[in-house]
């Protein structure tokens, strides 16, 4: 996890952001003491911070110009990461008549105008916002200098990463790759995008039209870590066929199963090893011989060609097998562990408390693995390393920020900041981007 976190501690309720590790693994980077782990390949973090309840109350408000103080009609406005969103009215009026409790990020939107947020917590009295969005150059009458197209090798790169290397992002589209500005930074060896209005994506897998408000992604190939994070609003896709809708509805169903939400909603109601999941403890160290490794690997490319007193292939025999010596050791503990064994419920309290020592080895055992997973694990791989068994599972690594993170009612984190993932929810990205209000189907007892 690279050091950009710090950068958003302030986020704000509904606000979504993805973080995620896609440096090439280095040669043995870490070893693992016992059987049972995948590879470290990515790195995850999921904003996701709505809190749906059984109350429901009114959210209604007007969106109006900050200059003029006029309506704005037919605007947008919507909750963010739900399929929440209604239309002002000639008036600018909008109202949302039936919200779940919970907090909300609502996001109000104008062709021409700049993006206003507010945070909201719906407690089950009805609540007014009001909107005031700045006028754009454009809608100013402002001469705008439009930035030259996208080299297509940046362009390639942002839709590789933003949307992701799933089975499922294989049926991800961008609908308006006009609207989104791609940009490289030789200096900085970072790869940016930005979009003024919106991003539509369209998952023909899970059958949802995606747009995605403010748009912000950096990925910095120097560093090895991927940053996007925006307001997204989610569209079910329309059919007539039966057939099609019953197929999104399963899909869906695969996206949610063994998926952090998933996993966290299970810790929540005390039903991990019900819901398939399998929990370990996972220590990590330093490897006591990194740092002399390190320390002759510098004195030898140091050294000058002609003082080298051994041939050039024990030479390099030499820097290879001092590179290999892994940064880290870890310890893999083989007794599963239970949810009361890293989450705890406070008496009378409504959250859980997540809280546990090093980190989570969490493997959900009822589905394998994406097969393009092993694809992916090997285009981030050094040539000549040996990649990590267990590919063929859906094995992540859970780590808290803070010694206690508390989980809301619907499993979510009380600051999503809070905990970090790395493994196989990493590799997961826009195939199987799920609204917070998703719920799968009831399903009978010992079923799946």
């Amino acid at each position: 996890m690279s050091g950009s976190i710090q950068a958003f501690t302030n986020i704000s309720y509904y606000y979504e952001m993805f973080v995620n590790t896609f440096k090439r693994l280095p040669q043995n980077e870490t070893h693992l003491i016992r059987a049972g782990c995948t590879g470290l390949v990515g790195c995850l973090l999921l904003l996701l911070l709505a809190t749906p309840m059984w109350a429901q109350s009114t959210l209604s408000g007007s969106v109006l110009d900050s200059v003029t103080n006029k309506p704005l009609a037919f605007g947008t406005v919507f909750l963010a990461n739900t399929t929440l969103g209604v239309t002002t009215d000639e008036a600018g009026r909008f109202t949302f008549a039936r919200v779940p409790a919970g907090s909300y990020e609502v996001v109000a939107s104008y062709i021409g105008y700049g993006l206003r947020r507010q945070a909201v917590t719906v407690n089950g009295t009805a609540q007014q916002l009001t909107f005031r969005l700045p006028p754009t150059a454009n809608a100013l009458g402002e001469v705008v200098v439009r930035p030259r197209p996208n080299r297509p090798e940046d362009y390639q790169k942002f839709t590789e990463s933003f949307l992701g290397s799933t089975t499922f992002s294989a049926q991800c589209r961008i609908r308006n790759p006009a609207a989104v500005r791609v940009e490289y930074d030789a200096e900085r060896n970072e790869l940016t995008a930005t979009c003024d209005e919106f991003l539509t994506v369209e998952n023909r897998a899970l059958g949802y039209r995606i747009r995605y408000y403010g748009l912000d992604f950096r990925q910095n190939f120097a560093e090895g870590w991927i940053a996007f994070y925006g307001s997204p609003v989610f569209e079910p896709i329309a059919t007539r066929s039966g057939r099609q809708q019953r197929r999104w509805e399963a899909n869906r169903q695969q996206a949610h199963r063994g998926s952090l939400p998933h996993f966290l909603r299970s810790t929540y109601e005390n039903r991990v090893a019900e819901e398939g999941f399998r929990v370990q403890r996972l220590r990590r160290r330093p490897h006591p011989g990194r740092a002399r490794a390190d320390s002759l690997l510098a004195l030898m490319r140091a050294q000058p060609y002609e003082a080298r007193v051994v041939d050039d292939q024990t030479f390099s025999d030499s820097l290879m097998r001092l590179s290999r010596v892994p940064r880290q050791v870890e310890y893999l503990f083989t007794q599963p562990l239970t949810a009361p064994d890293f989450s705890q419920r406070p008496p009378a309290a409504t959250t859980v408390q997540l809280s546990f020592p090093d980190l989570l080895v969490v493997e959900y055992a009822q589905e394998p693995a994406d097969p393009a997973y092993v694809a992916f694990t090997a285009r981030h791989s050094a040539l000549d390393q040996t990649l990590p068994a267990g590919l063929g599972k859906q094995s992540s690594v859970l780590h808290l920020q803070r010694a206690q993170v508390p989980l809301q009612p619907n499993g979510l984190p009380e600051n999503p900041l809070d905990l970090v993932t790395e493994g196989y929810w990493g590799f997961e990205k826009m195939g199987e981007f799920l609204p917070v209000d998703y719920r799968p189907p009831t399903q009978p007892s010992g079923s799946r």
